[in-house]
């Protein structure tokens, strides 16, 4: 299921945040190095929000990976697919309005912070309400002389 805790949500939700971690970094290289003579100033500034909203919630959406099989519902997982969505619309529109200077790319990017902002709310919900989902510990097999 797609809200579910499932250990392949911990494993999704952490890979991408890392590949959107890497990104932000690269596309930030980029953006200082090859972009600075080729933007104007406002363009460049829209770029470099870009990549450091990205970092910070690449960074989030890693943690989410961390704590969604240690919580018991769905608003842990559901916030890991909107800080994805978020990154998604938020960056990707003002990456496009900064390469291409479409305006119009502006009207997506309240779409990602609104993800976003549902994002940080489910997981305060899941830290203040959810249930803290107990792992299964297995006895420790002491071996005698005779096994």
């Amino acid at each position: 299921m797609l809200f579910d805790s499932a250990p392949s949500k911990e494993r999704l939700f952490l890979f991408m945040g890392a590949v959107s971690g890497f990104l932000a970094v690269a596309l930030g290289a980029f953006g200082e190095h090859a972009l600075w003579e080729r933007l104007s100033s406002d363009r460049l500034a829209i770029f470099e929000t870009a990549a450091r909203y990205q970092m910070f919630h690449s960074l989030a959406l890693v943690m989410t990976g961390m704590v969604v099989t240690r919580r018991i519902g769905r608003a842990a997982p559901a916030a890991g697919w909107l800080f994805a969505a978020g990154i998604v619309l938020f960056c990707g529109s003002l990456y496009l309005l900064a390469l291409s200077g479409a305006r119009w790319w502006g009207a997506v990017t309240p779409l990602g912070g609104l993800s976003w902002l549902a994002a940080w709310v489910l997981l305060a919900f899941s830290g203040a309400r959810g249930r803290m989902q107990v792992a299964a510990v297995e006895e420790p097999r002491i071996e005698g002389p005779g096994d």
